[in-house]
């Protein structure tokens, strides 16, 4: 069983995680925080409607 040197394992996960891109998970939480701070910013604004009673 061979070891490959600390840098050449640096190096090809550097490569493996460059060709990945950002992937599937960050554009889950981007959407999910996005959708949240939609939901949070009507949550609180509908308390400032003016109420004609």
């Amino acid at each position: 069983m061979e070891h490959a040197p600390t840098a050449a394992r640096l190096a090809e996960a550097a490569d493996a995680a460059q060709q990945q891109g950002s992937g599937n998970l960050l554009r889950i939480v981007l959407i999910v925080m996005f959708l949240g701070c939609i939901l949070t910013a009507w949550f609180l604004l509908r308390g400032y409607k003016r109420k004609d009673d």
